[in-house]
């Protein structure tokens, strides 16, 4: 097991929940989205029209901790990522967007929650 990582919340630890826990606790289409690596049609993301500042952390646990794997379901390599806490997938990252970094990241936004700056972030789910 890694070590956990400390953030403001303390020692991070990764989420050992069942399917049928996650899903008892998350929106459908959010459980389909993290746990099920489905996703979103295109502009119909409840955070893209979000300009306020702000923390977007993951749906089921929080922000700051992404892993990526490879991923050939469509043929060609992409590089998922994914929250590193509790496993639900966010989305993809290309390789073909602007400068400086060439990084386009195809963010699943029922993935992700908003939390408006000034708000506290939530509590860490155990």
């Amino acid at each position: 097991m890694k070590a956990a990582r400390v953030h403001q919340y303390g020692p991070l630890e990764r989420l050992q929940k069942s399917h049928a826990e996650w899903r008892a606790l998350l929106p459908p289409k959010a459980y389909e989205v993290l746990f099920e690596k489905d996703t979103e049609r295109p502009f119909t993301s409840p955070l893209n029209d979000e300009k306020r500042n702000g923390t977007y952390v993951c749906a089921a646990p929080i922000e700051g901790h992404m892993a990526t794997k490879r991923d050939f379901k469509l043929i060609w390599p992409r590089t998922e990522y994914h929250c590193a806490r509790c496993g639900g997938h966010h989305g993809h990252l290309f390789g073909d967007g602007p400068r400086p970094t060439g990084q386009r990241w195809c963010s699943n936004g029922l993935a992700l929650r908003f939390v408006p700056e000034g708000e506290a972030l939530p509590p860490l789910r155990s």
